[in-house]
């Protein structure tokens, strides 16, 4: 379509504040919420690493009274928002707290919104169907990777059932995202690599899908650029603040981005690959991104090549598709770099998973809006190639 012609929107409910030690403020935004009974959502890594108590902590010296629940699960179960709602009404709850990663923080949005809507969580499944909306949400992420701190998604799982499944909507997005880049220095390479590669499957899929638009196509450039500069640095110096700020900044950016425009066929992928083969998300994203990029270049050779400039690719003289196909060459050097894995073999994927996968992963919103139609065959191709 061409741009003159089309119309565009773009919203940002929540509201952001960034910087090293924001955390400290907490009880200022607590209290301009009024909030005086808070519901910390967290998971067992956090708590143990120490992390909640720098959260916890300014509220006991603010005497803010509060309840904490460290439960969550990656990927969190039915059942756990469940039991999470159900001790957030017996304890009067007024504002709810995610503190973590994107499981933590999809675990509180969904139980903010569930202490004000009947029924299951499970029925509001897909785009705008909360009738009613939740306590005010805080998320304070400490990962750079899914940015569920600005979104309005949650990702829940069905674990009985082997699935996943999004819900969406305005209600799901949080008042406010509390991003402090000193909270994701303890995390480990591994999970600073996969969670980066999350953040960069974000921006790069909103980036060349066909709902793309000016507004977040900014976003993704500037997440792009941050990630070429800092994921490597973050992973291999989990100490260096400049390259914590830049991918926690990055993360942030790319949830902006792809808010208003979904994302493409990894992130289609990705959800029967987590909620069967129990893939972690950001790794299932990175294994699959040169594979899906290999079958999508061609839909876009512009923003490609851009993507290739970004990271470095020398595409002077090229002819557009050479210089478009470099894009592919700098991930796979990126993945390799960062030590992603190989391959969705170390997870048990075999031939014999591509048809569960490939109807599944046909099913997500995030296809008809990707650069290039696939068939089924085509995302079946993707998945062997990956593994």
């Amino acid at each position: 379509m061409n741009l003159l012609s089309r119309v565009f929107t773009y919203e940002l409910p929540t509201e952001i504040a960034f910087g090293v030690h924001a955390v400290n403020e907490l009880p200022k935004w607590i209290d301009s919420l009024k909030g005086s009974k808070v519901f910390i959502v967290s998971d067992p890594g956090v708590a143990q690493a120490g992390i909640l108590d720098k959260v916890t902590s300014p509220l006991a010296e603010a005497h803010i009274t509060f309840h904490t629940f460290t439960e969550v699960e990656r990927e969190p179960d039915v059942k756990t928002i469940e039991i999470a709602t159900a001790e957030a009404k017996a304890f009067g709850a007024d504002l709810v707290i995610g503190v973590g990663g994107g499981s933590a923080q999809d675990a509180a949005k969904a139980v903010a919104v569930m202490v004000n809507n009947e029924g299951k969580i499970t029925q509001y499944a897909g785009l705008n169907h909360i009738p009613n909306p939740g306590l005010p949400i805080i998320c304070i992420p400490t990962t750079a990777g899914t940015g569920s701190e600005v979104t309005i998604w949650t990702v829940i799982s069905e674990k009985d059932y082997h699935r996943k499944f999004g819900i969406g909507g305005k209600y799901l997005a949080p008042t406010l995202a509390l991003c402090d880049p000193a909270l994701t220095l303890s995390l480990p390479g591994p999970m600073t690599a996969a969670t980066g590669m999350d953040a960069l499957t974000h921006a790069l899929e909103s980036f060349v899908n066909k709902a793309t638009q000016p507004i977040s196509e900014a976003l993704s450039r500037e997440s792009m650029r941050l990630i070429a500069k800092s994921l490597r640095k973050a992973v291999v110096q989990g100490d260096n603040l400049e390259a914590r700020y830049d991918m926690l900044l990055a993360s942030t950016i790319a949830a902006m981005a792809f808010n208003p425009t979904r994302l493409g066929l990894a992130h289609a992928l990705c959800m029967p690959l987590g909620g069967k083969f129990k893939v972690p998300h950001g790794t299932a994203n990175a294994i699959l991104l040169p594979q899906v990029m290999q079958f999508n270049f061609v839909g876009n050779l512009e923003k490609f090549k851009e993507i290739a400039e970004i990271f470095g690719e020398n595409t002077a003289g090229l002819p557009l598709r050479e210089a478009a196909e470099l894009s592919v060459k700098a991930i796979k050097k990126l993945n390799q770099d960062i030590g992603i894995p190989a391959g969705l073999r170390e997870y048990g994927v075999t031939e014999e998973d591509l048809d569960y996968i490939a109807k599944e992963g046909m099913e997500s919103g995030n296809v008809w809006v990707n650069p290039r139609k696939p068939t089924l065959e085509d995302l079946k191709e993707i998945v062997r190639q990956s593994i």
